[in-house]
């Protein structure tokens, strides 16, 4: 064989090990489309904590969906939301797209407020890209928002992004993601993990009537994994501080607490923070400061406090269990009083209820008769076999 031949027999072979390991890759390369629901399979479930505008007055709630099974090519969906204490379940119908069917009566009419925040949040990025006609996560544009006078919604490049939920979805602390933005007065971001059926995260804002900027809706992934979901209990619904809220007029109160978690007969410092529709802080404010326990109680009331620079603190006492209400009114700003609206926000903080007296005294019965139990069986085996004796 001469050395021409075999020069050329080689390169002939190289690009043809090439070209077969580039056509491998690309027959099992994971495509860059995506749409709401891309990625569902049986018998998962996620959770996501979420806060909608329009739900629940805006308060967060925690949303599990198990999507158990397909009928019909419909996903069975037994789901679970918990607003404060309260646990609400019933069973969705869902397209493999993502969208709620209605007419199942097997959702409580308690839910459908929270079933419309679903849909105008974990599923509002249907409206760019449905399953019909999914885009490219390296798209130049998705469109256009006619909503909020034409902001164009467009991937952005991938970034790390970090979650609650980040460990039990990619094992790690943060996960690679594609960032979807848009600018509207701010920044507005939801990140995609592609072949998942939901975003992880997201932050967007809307304008008031006053101009000033609001959450529109915000989540992110607290869980993901196979099998029927853990149960949503009180403890589930405890919010991380700070909380903020909007009076009547437009102002924001913010609700900071120590210790972040909260127990029965506990001690809890209160940090409050008060700003106008720009968010810079109000002066020489005047407010009161009412706390409720979970059947309406006042437990602490505090009239005419001062907060020189919008921000003051407060011990109190949380003697009850369940939901205690924090309510803060601010009644004058700058020596003028607030009129006839109220000014004020109300808080639901979460008490995690203490290790139940009646579990310590069966645990302390269990581990007495092991005790008992280890004793009499040492003893038996004793006679059994005898005691060792020392030689003399």
């Amino acid at each position: 064989m001469s050395s021409r031949f075999l020069a050329f027999t080689l390169v002939a072979l190289l690009v043809f090990g090439t070209l077969s390991v580039a056509l491998i890759k690309s027959a099992f390369a994971v495509d860059d489309l995506w749409y709401p629901g891309e990625g569902v399979k049986k018998d998962m479930y996620v959770e996501y904590r979420i806060q909608e505008l329009d739900t629940a007055d805006g308060d967060p709630f925690i949303m599990t969906l198990w999507f158990k099974e397909q009928q019909d090519s419909n996903w069975i969906v037994p789901t679970a939301v918990q607003h404060g204490n309260d646990v609400i379940t019933g069973t969705l119908k869902l397209t493999d797209g993502m969208f709620p069917l209605a007419g199942d009566d097997q959702v409580p009419s308690g839910m459908l407020d929270f079933l419309d925040g679903y849909k105008s949040s974990l599923h509002w990025l249907d409206a760019f890209t449905p399953k019909a006609k999914p885009q490219s996560l390296k798209a130049g544009s998705w469109g256009k928002i006619a909503a909020i006078g034409g902001a164009e919604i467009k991937p952005s490049g991938e970034e790390k992004v970090s979650f609650e939920g980040a460990q039990a979805l990619c094992k790690a602390d943060s996960c690679d993601s594609t960032l979807i933005m848009w600018h509207k007065g701010v920044d507005n971001k939801i990140w995609v993990v592609n072949e998942f059926p939901f975003p992880v995260k997201a932050a967007t804002f809307a304008e008031d009537a006053t101009g000033s900027t609001v959450t529109q809706f915000k989540f992110e992934l607290l869980d993901v994994g196979t099998g029927e979901p853990p149960a949503l209990t009180g403890s589930n619904a405890a919010q991380k501080p700070p909380i903020e809220k909007r009076t009547h007029s437009g102002y924001y109160i913010s609700l900071d607490w120590t210790p972040e978690e909260i127990r029965p007969n506990s001690d809890v410092s209160l940090g409050i923070s008060m700003f106008d529709q720009q968010r810079f802080p109000l002066t020489n404010v005047e407010y009161d400061l009412t706390l409720k326990d979970s059947k309406g109680n006042v437990v602490e009331k505090l009239t005419k406090q001062k907060a020189e620079l919008g921000t003051a603190m407060h011990q109190v006492k949380f003697n009850g269990t369940d939901t205690m209400m924090v309510t803060v009114t601010i009644t004058a700003i700058s020596g003028q009083t607030t009129g006839q609206f109220v000014e004020g926000a109300d808080f639901g903080l979460v008490v995690v209820p203490e290790f139940p007296i009646s579990a310590a005294i069966i645990a302390a019965a269990v581990i007495s008769l092991i005790v008992v139990m280890n004793r009499t069986s040492e003893t038996s085996l004793r006679g059994l076999f005898g005691s060792r004796s020392s030689s003399p």
